[in-house]
């Protein structure tokens, strides 16, 4: 089911009447931003870090984190 040419103008009609027509070309700047953000993101490698670098482990050694040793050193206390 595709939209002809008749259904593209009445939404271009209504569009120009909700927004009127000085918003229209910062309409059309924020989509084409979208679409070239939404591309660049699709091409883009997903093995991106964002674990800070003091709280990394070596999957070859056991250390821990820094959250873990605090856990570790917790005392427990009843009430």
């Amino acid at each position: 089911m595709g939209f002809g040419w008749q259904e593209l103008l009445i939404v271009l009609l209504i569009v120009l009447v909700v927004f009127g027509a000085g918003r229209l070309p910062q309409i059309g700047e924020g989509l084409g931003k979208a679409v070239r953000n939404l591309k660049r993101g699709l091409k883009s490698d997903d093995d991106i870090e964002v674990t800070s670098k003091d709280k990394r482990v070596d999957s070859s050694s056991g250390a821990k984190t820094l959250d873990e040793e605090k856990v570790a050193e917790a005392e427990i206390v009843e009430r």
